[in-house]
């Protein structure tokens, strides 16, 4: 098993356990939360219900008041046609009876007006501030004129009119009613619940009141209406009746410290994935850094070795020479010394930003094919294609040697690939804003599941390689070059097709 098997067999293990972590921790947490929830689903249902008891206590109180107000109109009346009947009844006895309803009235402020619109009489009304009063107009008027007033006759065709007020006790109740519904609206808004509330009249139109509500809608109505769209979604309103509000909703949501329950659980492990993502990449990029280094390091040390047997083999071609060896067989080795003067300087650059000039792609193709081609066995057919319009050229910007090297490596592992024997077919044509280079083979392909990584250093598919060839093809093309490669298409007993794409140059 190679290395990046066992890597990636890791990643997966590693990757399951972490979810097994999570997934069993978001399980407890969404537990607790739960219990959580109950718990305050139970604070509001006790909440609710002293809601709705407190709103028919209300009731019922407004309805007494009401009751309390008829009667206290009934009152009036009597008193009114008591004192009507003061001034024509001839029978003592009634007289007597008639006086004593009319003295008895010590609670009911009322004023007695003629037709002329002059007071001819106040009772149960503190005059103090008014100063002398004679019409019926201005401020009394105004203060008298809740209920419509009382008609008598006093029996000779005059009209006199009984204005009146509610008694001292009615109005002295009345403030305490308004203070327990005030009261009440108060507790329901900030209630020992905790709960988001905001009561509406019955058309939703209007707040009435709200609380423990963000503070940044707390005045905004538009907003409040809107919000209690949502909080129908959650818990169906309460209906109530309040007096001088009549039919009111109550609507209500689970409290904020409930909501940041549900969430915290994501939000934390949102963090932690956001941490590892980042100690990832910082990771990844400090192996890469350390990678470079040793990647520049032996380079290096590489191109300096070579230097000194380069310069031997040299010297010795020239003793040769003069020993009288033929031409042809130095001019072979001359290539071949030649090839490592251009090998040695492939290392050298490594790790230096190279210097590109513009090429023409299909020289460069042919004249490493040349080189390469005629030391490959006879049983491989080798061809060249180009599938550019005619007479047009692939300019791109190119460190010859440095690309020579990417040819020659993927060259070199299709050959190995076919085993000695099959097609190698190299193509080169336009696409889009690039230029394409495809190295195809009849080898045996390689594995869907290994494509991602045949790229990376320490992958082989020889007994004997250290699997550099292509991770220094790939930093070549990308890294040097601002290019792509990858593997266009691979199949199993079939081959394998590498695809280069280099930017193409403007003039």
């Amino acid at each position: 098993m190679s290395i990046y098997s066992r890597k990636q067999r890791w990643k997966i293990w590693l990757a399951g356990f972490a979810v097994v972590i999570i997934g069993a921790s978001l399980w407890y947490t969404n537990r607790l939360v739960q219990q959580v929830a109950d718990e305050e689903r139970q604070k509001v249902e006790l909440w609710a219900d002293a809601v709705r008891n407190r709103a028919t206590l209300v009731k019922y109180t407004e309805n007494l008041f009401q009751r309390l107000q008829v009667e206290e109109r009934k009152r009036a009346e009597i008193w009114a046609q008591a004192t009507q009947n003061l001034g024509t009844t001839e029978d003592n006895g009634a007289l007597t009876f008639y006086l004593k309803v009319a003295s008895e009235n010590n609670t009911i402020p009322a004023i007695i007006v003629d037709e002329q619109n002059r007071i001819n009489y106040i009772t149960n009304v503190d005059t103090t501030g008014y100063g002398l009063i004679t019409e019926f107009t201005g401020r009394i008027r105004k203060e008298f004129t809740k209920y419509r007033p009382i008609v008598i006759n006093d029996g000779y065709s005059n009209n006199y009119y009984i204005y009146y007020q509610d008694s001292r006790v009615f109005t002295e109740l009345r403030d305490v009613l308004d203070n327990i519904i005030q009261s009440f609206i108060s507790e329901v808004v900030v209630n020992a619940a905790s709960v988001p509330v905001i009561v509406s009249d019955s058309t939703r139109s209007k707040v009435i009141a709200s609380g423990n509500l963000e503070q940044a809608i707390d005045n905004d109505t538009t907003a409040m209406l809107e919000l209690t769209a949502n909080m129908e979604q959650e818990n169906l309103p309460l209906e109530i009746e309040l007096p001088d509000y009549g039919k009111c909703l109550i609507f209500y949501q689970s409290s904020w410290l409930l909501t940041q329950l549900k969430y915290y659980p994501f939000v934390q492990f949102g963090v932690i994935a956001l941490f590892i993502l980042v100690a990832y990449f910082l990771f990844s990029f400090s192996r890469r850094a350390e990678q470079n280094q040793v990647w520049v390091g032996m380079s290096k040390e590489t191109a300096h070795q070579l230097g000194t047997p380069l310069s031997s083999l040299m010297a010795w071609v020239e003793i040769l020479r003069m020993k009288g060896i033929d031409e042809e067989t130095l001019g072979e080795i001359n290539k071949d010394l030649h090839r490592l003067e251009v090998v040695t300087e492939r290392f050298s650059k490594i790790g230096s930003v190279p210097e590109l000039k513009a090429a023409d792609l299909g020289t460069v193709l042919r004249e490493s094919l040349a080189y390469m081609q005629p030391r490959t066995s006879k049983k491989i057919q080798v061809s060249l294609q180009n599938h550019l319009p005619e007479g047009k050229q692939a300019l791109v910007n190119l460190n010859i040697p440095l690309f020579d090297w990417v040819i020659e490596n993927l060259y070199r592992n299709a050959i190995d690939a076919m085993e000695g024997q099959g097609d190698l077919s190299l193509s080169y044509g336009e696409k889009g804003r690039w230029f394409y280079v495809d190295i195809s083979d009849t080898g045996k392909g390689i594995q869907s599941s290994k494509l991602k990584t045949v790229f990376q250093p320490g992958y082989t598919s020889k007994k004997r390689g250290w699997g550099l060839g292509l991770s220094l093809t790939k930093r070549i093309v990308e890294n040097y070059h601002r290019g792509r490669i990858f593997v266009r298409k691979s199949e199993l007993g079939k081959g394998t097709t590498f695809r280069i794409l280099l930017p193409i140059v403007e003039y």
